[in-house]
């Protein structure tokens, strides 16, 4: 339990000492935010008293919301037990074996190995150490061109950021020149006329051209969200992925899947290539893997890529001192075993995803949500002024993060994208829960209407 503070003062020294992430510092610098205090299931409340419903699973990681004893018990008990060695010089530890273990459980049946991070964005900056290493190993340390797609979130490591697409961020970063970048399959945003399925399938193809451009024998791997989180909820046209999987399968490049943010039931199963029927080589983890206790991430390396570094000696040149951490592994131990147990993933799929995408699906009738598209337990609604031409309330997302400080004022947390308000509530949130946070969405949607003159 936080020590009572003086919320004023802590608000003070927050301004006064902390860069925060994402963040226009001049302006938190002078008018400064919320802190944070304590949560208890699926709401967090402030030093102010406000009480919030957290529609974004905090950063799309606690799942099981905030009161899972069992995983802070476990990082207690480990703590007391081993609180840290590292495992480097053919050392490891007990919850980083079993961990080990667990995960090759729950994964698609390619993945029999895992390598520990402490993020996602050092798990895709080990994504790219291992696709050279393999090549290497192979004798193709020609193919070294990686392709993602434009407005995608990979990390914020300069590696990582290199591999998303998101202009602002590359602005901000000295870019890696071996990442290549095709379109989102954002049918919404960029579609035009044609109808989702046909340019599910000429977005798609860009892949295809992509490839021809560098070269087959130049490329190494794609990289790719199942559904693109942080870029607004970009759920693909039906007949995308199938034609990105026929294209992975012609030709001789690696499928790394980011598995970050759909992973561990977020679109309905345990992983989002599943729900899709895709089967990466890589797949990236982290965030909900330890219920956003303790930071965790990895790299699953499927057998394609083991089978090789496995086969040839020399050091893999690559880790980082926290890899495996033992209480980190603890909570995603705790963590695996409450989701297995409980058959958390599966009640949401069936029960309470279902209510959730409809009750956001009422709202398509609002004078200004041009669209609502979602999968499992996330979703997107887009703003518009105009749902004929697509016009958006304002320049520069002003309508959007509006709708946002509106939402969060009414006791909904809730994020901004572009022009959309975008969500991810904790599977583990009752139907009841899901009507709260629909009503509050509503209401910060008919102010914004209100503020906009639209009718």
């Amino acid at each position: 339990m936080n020590k009572q503070v003086d919320s004023g003062q802590l608000k003070g020294l927050d301004r006064a000492h902390h860069l925060h992430p994402f963040t226009d510092l001049k302006d938190y610098s002078e008018h400064g935010g919320r802190i944070v205090s304590r949560a208890e299931h699926i709401y967090i409340y402030d030093t102010d008293g406000n009480k919030i419903l957290d529609g974004m699973s905090g950063l799309w990681c606690c799942n099981l919301g905030y009161s899972q004893q069992a995983i802070s018990d476990a990082v207690y008990a480990q703590l007391q037990a081993l609180p840290f060695y590292n495992n480097f010089f053919k050392c490891s530890n007990q919850p980083a074996v079993e961990l080990a273990r667990a995960l090759v459980e729950v994964t698609p049946a390619q993945f029999n190995h895992v390598f520990f991070t402490n993020s996602g964005s050092e798990a895709n900056d080990t994504n790219l150490r291992l696709v050279k290493r393999y090549y290497d190993l192979l004798g193709k340390p020609h193919k070294k061109q990686i392709i993602s797609r434009r407005n995608a979130y990979h990390g914020s490591t300069i590696a990582a950021a290199s591999l998303g697409g998101m202009g602002p961020m590359h602005a901000q970063t000295w870019g890696l020149d071996y990442i290549h970048h095709i379109n989102q399959p954002h049918w919404f945003e960029e579609g035009g006329d044609a109808s989702p399925e046909e340019y599910g399938i000429r977005v798609a193809r860009e892949l295809e051209a992509k490839i021809d451009e560098l070269g087959e024998d130049n490329v190494a791997a794609f990289i790719a969200e199942p559904v693109q989180g942080a870029g607004g909820v970009i759920v693909p046209p039906d007949t995308y992925w199938p034609e990105i999987r026929r294209i992975c399968d012609e030709r001789d490049i690696l499928l790394i899947m980011d598995e970050v943010i759909c992973g561990f039931g977020r679109t309905g199963n345990w992983f989002g290539c599943q729900t899709f029927g895709l089967e990466p080589d890589l797949m990236t983890f982290a965030k909900a893997v330890t219920n956003g206790y303790i930071p965790l991430g990895g790299v699953m390396v499927g057998d394609r890529v083991a089978d090789v570094l496995l086969a040839h000696g020399g050091e893999f040149a690559h880790g980082l001192t926290y890899s495996g951490h033992p209480a980190s592994c603890a909570a995603g131990l705790a963590t695996l075993q409450i989701l297995r147990e409980s058959s958390i993933i599966e009640r949401a799929a069936r029960d309470i995803a279902p209510h959730f995408q409809a009750r956001l699906r009422e709202l398509c009738d609002h004078p200004i949500v041009g669209e609502v598209r979602g999968l499992g337990m996330f979703a997107a609604v887009e703003l518009v002024r105009d749902k004929g031409s697509r016009e958006r309330l304002a320049p520069e997302s002003a309508g959007a993060v509006l709708c946002r400080d509106k939402a969060n004022a009414n006791g909904l947390m809730v994020r901004q994208t572009g022009n959309a308000m975008i969500m991810a509530p904790p599977l583990v949130a009752s139907v009841a829960e899901i009507d709260i946070l629909a009503e509050k969405l509503t209401q910060a949607l008919d102010e914004t209407a209100a503020h906009y003159g639209v009718r």
